[in-house]
C-alpha cells in the first residue's frame, strides 16, 4: 500500500490568505457597532498578509519573509493591547463600545 504525499503549492497559501482577508474585510464592513470584532477583524487581516509573506518566503528560499512576519506580529501584539487598553478606558467613562457612541467623542 503506497500513499503519495501531496505537498501544498504557492497557490494553496494564497489562496488561504485570500480568503482570511475578504472574511476580515467582510467583517468589518458588516459589523459597524462592536469595536472588539473590529478589532478582530483587523487582527486576521494581519494574519492573512502574515501567511502570504510566510509563503512568498518559502517559496523563494528566503528567510526575510519570516523575519518580517515577526516584526508584524510583534507590532500587531502591541496594537491589541493598546487597542483594549482605550477600550476598557472607554467603557468605564461611556459604559458602551458602541461605534456610534465613541464617535460623539469628536471635538
Amino acid at each position: 500500500m503506497t500513499t503519495a504525499m501531496t505537498s501544498l503549492a504557492l497557490g494553496h497559501y494564497l489562496a488561504l490568505g485570500a480568503a482570511l482577508f475578504c472574511i476580515s474585510l467582510a467583517g468589518i464592513f458588516l459589523n459597524r457597532k462592536n469595536v472588539i470584532v473590529l478589532l478582530m477583524c483587523i487582527e486576521l487581516m494581519l494574519l492573512a498578509v502574515n501567511i502570504n509573506f510566510v509563503a512568498f518566503s518559502r517559496q523563494m528560499g528566503d528567510a526575510a519573509g519570516q523575519v518580517f512576519v515577526f516584526f508584524i506580529l510583534t507590532v500587531a501584539a502591541a496594537e491589541a493591547a493598546i487597542g483594549l487598553a482605550i477600550l476598557v478606558t472607554l467603557f468605564r467613562n461611556r459604559r458602551t463600545i458602541d461605534v456610534a457612541d465613541i464617535d460623539t467623542l469628536k471635538g
